[in-house]
This record gives structure tokens, C-alpha cells and sequence, in this order.
């Protein structure tokens, strides 16, 4: 089983980049504001943030590069989360996937608190895209959260996020595809992509709710309603995150299991023959893919002003 590693967070809006590991591997972050004692000039003000699990499962033949995918996680003001999926299409002309997506990470990381960017990921998306040299494109997901509960997201392709309240999905982002299984993606080439494609939204959130997001092997493989029971089970951020995870893995080794991805490829005309149909035998399975979880409950606390 893998160790959690826990690093607390704290005011001084310090940030890090995380790519993913040769073995599945959690991560926890808690980023929340120091404490102080009011004096009779202060005033209480309640401010929110993030605490953050994640887990990854890469695809079996990619453990020990560990996988294609990057991420990144950042204390600054409310907290920031991000994904970049690795296109993997493009091993065929003999270029790593994963480098694309982790120098993309690692540029969003370095670019989170630039005066340019304000806190808006769309700008962040392309300042971190404008500096990534590496062959290759990624679907990606930013989410930045401010201190008065705002959560700006701009996503770029089909990584996803839902946020969870009080046992209900009350908001989720939606895939960007040119077609079936061909999404909209940030990338080295001139045809591709950018910030402007992005689809920008914003939620307003409190405490108690939380935020799932991650790649499309989680969404691809898990039901909304599962999702929704899975956090249920868990108070531990890390292990919610895990066992995330490990059902969308389970769902995509599972040959019978009907995914989101097999309904939508039958509504949207993949099916099999129709003399398999006749005797009552539809598309079901999903292909095997790596699956990213960020796993973060929203926190409230409250802040001494003058």
C-alpha cells in the first residue's frame, strides 16, 4: 500500500510542482491561513481553501516511466489545482508523451503568481503554454480559488471536474471534442489548440463542499452517482482520492462493465454489428488508460483583519 506523503501548507503561498511516480503513489496538501490572536481593532473574516488528496494509476505499460500525465498543486491565495493529460498518440512518432505535459505543469507552477496572470487560469494557461518547448499536447484543467470562495476554471479538452454539495453534483465541466474520442488539446504544433479555445466558468463555493478532478480515465470509466457514493465512504482526503481511482481502474479492466465511455460511443453511432444486437449483445468496456485523481474538500476558516 502506498504511504501518503503529508505536507501542510501554510500563508507564506509557497508552491510545488508534482509529476507522477513509477508506483501508484497519494499525495495530501491542506492549505489554509495562519492564525493570529484578534485584537479589539480586528475584525473576523472567513476565508476558504483546499485540502488536497490525490492518487494515480498509470497504464499498466507506462509504470515505469510512471504514466504520461503531470499535476500540480499550489498554496497560492485559496489554493490552485491543475492537470495535464499527455496525448499519448504521440509515441507513434517516437516522442514521450509525458514530457509535453510535465514541462506545461511545471510552467503553470512557476507562473502562478505572476503579476501578468491575476489570478485568472486562462492567462495562466497561456503563459505556461508560450514557454513549453517539448514536442507533443495535452488536455489540461486549472482551477484557481480565491479567498472569498470564487473557483475560476478553464479547461482545454476532456479532464473534468464536479463539485459535490451536500450529496449532489452542482456543477460539472463538460468535454471539448472535434469529434468522439478526439478532444480539443493544448499543443507543440501550430493547428492545435490554445488558451482562447478554453472554456472559462466559475462557482461560487462553501465549506463542506467538495472538488473532484482529474483525467478523462476517471470520468470515462466512473458514473456521476458513483463518484457521488465513493466520498461519501471517506473523512481521509488521500484515500478518498485512492479509492477514486482504483474503481475507475477496476471499471476499465472490466470487459461487461457498461462505462460513460461505452454509452457515449453507442449514442453516438459505435456499436457493435447488428446481428449482435439482435441477440441482445451492446458495446460495453472500456480501453485501458491512466487515471489521475485530485480529491479536495473546501475549507473555512477565519482570518484576523484590521
Amino acid at each position: 500500500m502506498a504511504v501518503p506523503i503529508i505536507r501542510p501548507c501554510s500563508i507564506s503561498l509557497s508552491h510545488r510542482l508534482f509529476s507522477p511516480w513509477p508506483k501508484k503513489r497519494n499525495w495530501v496538501s491542506c492549505c489554509a491561513p495562519s492564525e493570529s490572536t484578534p485584537s479589539r481593532s480586528e475584525v473576523q473574516r472567513s476565508e476558504v481553501s483546499f485540502c488536497i488528496g490525490t492518487h494515480l494509476i498509470p497504464h499498466p505499460k507506462k509504470v515505469d516511466k510512471g504514466g504520461e500525465d503531470a499535476f500540480f498543486v499550489s498554496s497560492y491565495n485559496g489554493g490552485v489545482i491543475a492537470v495535464a493529460d499527455g496525448v499519448s498518440g504521440w509515441a507513434e512518432q517516437n516522442v514521450d508523451p509525458s514530457l509535453f505535459s510535465r514541462e506545461l505543469m511545471a510552467h503553470a507552477s512557476a507562473f502562478v503568481g505572476d503579476e501578468e496572470v491575476n489570478y485568472d487560469p486562462q492567462i495562466l494557461m497561456r503563459k505556461a503554454h508560450g514557454a513549453t518547448s517539448s514536442r507533443g499536447s495535452a488536455t489540461v484543467i486549472v482551477a484557481m480559488l480565491e479567498r472569498n470562495g470564487t473557483l475560476k476554471i478553464a479547461n482545454v479538452g476532456d479532464c473534468g471536474l464536479r463539485v459535490i454539495r451536500k450529496g449532489q453534483i452542482i456543477f460539472s465541466t463538460f468535454p471539448q471534442e472535434h469529434y468522439f474520442d478526439c478532444p480539443y488539446q493544448l499543443s507543440s504544433e501550430v493547428v492545435g489548440q490554445t488558451y482562447i479555445d478554453a472554456t472559462m466558468s466559475s462557482v461560487q463555493l462553501i465549506e463542506g463542499d467538495i472538488i473532484v478532478m482529474g483525467s478523462d480515465g476517471l470520468f470515462d470509466n466512473i458514473f456521476d452517482s458513483e463518484i457521488i457514493s465513493m466520498v461519501s465512504k471517506y473523512s481521509d482526503v488521500a484515500e478518498a482520492a485512492k479509492a477514486l481511482a482504483s474503481l475507475a481502474h477496476n471499471h476499465s479492466t472490466d470487459s461487461g462493465f457498461d462505462s460513460p465511455y461505452s454509452s457515449e460511443a453507442r449514442t453516438r453511432g459505435y456499436d457493435v454489428p447488428w446481428w449482435k444486437k439482435i441477440a441482445g449483445i451492446k458495446l460495453t468496456g472500456m480501453k485501458l488508460i491512466e487515471v489521475w485523481v485530485l480529491y479536495a474538500p473546501v475549507l473555512t476558516s477565519l482570518r484576523a483583519c484590521l
